[in-house]
């Protein structure tokens, strides 16, 4: 056994040793770490039964519980935070039992053989900063058009024309069409030039009036009166705010928009 005020690690412990452990991981709050040969059964919305196999169970300071298997990323079973646990030795078997009330849903774990258990005290106050990609800055406004401005209506994305592909293709609440060129990054010469070629790729085709609009979270310098002489807009768009709207429940709608797309 190895034991410090952060860290309690035991390796093939005995049942009784890491139930002693188990406890006190949970009356401190501790994240927990339980490997060994176990059994997983599931009862709540619908049940499901896990037979036995070698698997790694995370209990999280929390309540959440994640249960793996040796491959994959995602868990096989869990319980989300704010759930209650017990454990408890019957028949020289450890049980796990997770509770969660509402809706009413019950995982057990039952471990025939252990290998590891790590109780362990962890701090992370760090900031998650996530940048998106062109791509998903292209995606975030598809899924919200209100990004770029009131009333923008997306028509087609990645659209084909002569110089190369236009980010995204839509209209305004004037009837006018949009062409927009994305950049994560800061947005120069270059891009200006690339979006003017691309409204001259639809003029040409098009006898309707055209506003070309060049989004990125920054713009070199002097680009304001380079975009006014070229006749483009400028749309400042911070790529986490993108990010952001990613990650909301919303990625039916943007599906649909490709599937009718494809």
């Amino acid at each position: 056994m190895f034991e410090s005020n952060k860290f309690v690690n035991i390796s093939n412990p005995k049942p009784a040793e890491a139930l002693e452990v188990i406890k006190k991981a949970f009356s401190e709050r501790r994240t927990l770490i339980v490997v060994g040969r176990c059994r997983v059964e599931y009862d709540g919305r619908a049940k499901s039964r896990l037979e036995i196999g070698e698997r790694i169970v995370i209990i999280k300071e929390d309540g959440s519980l994640l249960v793996h298997r040796p491959t994959g990323y995602e868990p096989v079973n869990w319980q989300p935070p704010g759930s209650i646990f017990q454990v408890q030795i019957r028949d020289s078997i450890l049980e796990l039992h997770s509770v969660r009330q509402k809706p009413r849903e019950k995982v057990k774990v039952t471990f025939d053989k252990l290998l590891l258990v790590s109780a362990i005290h962890l701090r992370d106050s760090g900031e998650f900063l996530l940048h998106a990609s062109e791509e998903d800055m292209q995606k975030a406004i598809l899924l919200k058009p209100s990004l770029l401005e009131e009333g923008f209506k997306p028509v087609d994305f990645e659209k084909k024309v002569e110089p190369g592909f236009v980010d995204i293709y839509g209209v305004d609440t004037e009837g006018r069409l949009v062409v927009v060129e994305l950049k994560r990054k800061t947005a120069g010469k270059d891009a200006a030039l690339q979006l003017t070629k691309y409204l001259k790729a639809i003029r040409e085709r098009s006898n309707r009036e055209i506003r070309g609009i060049l989004v990125a979270p920054s713009f070199a310098k002097n680009m304001q009166r380079l975009l006014e002489t070229l006749g483009l807009e400028l749309k400042v768009l911070d790529p986490r705010k993108c990010a952001g709207v990613l990650k909301k429940p919303q990625n039916k709608k943007l599906e649909e928009f490709f599937n009718e797309k494809n």
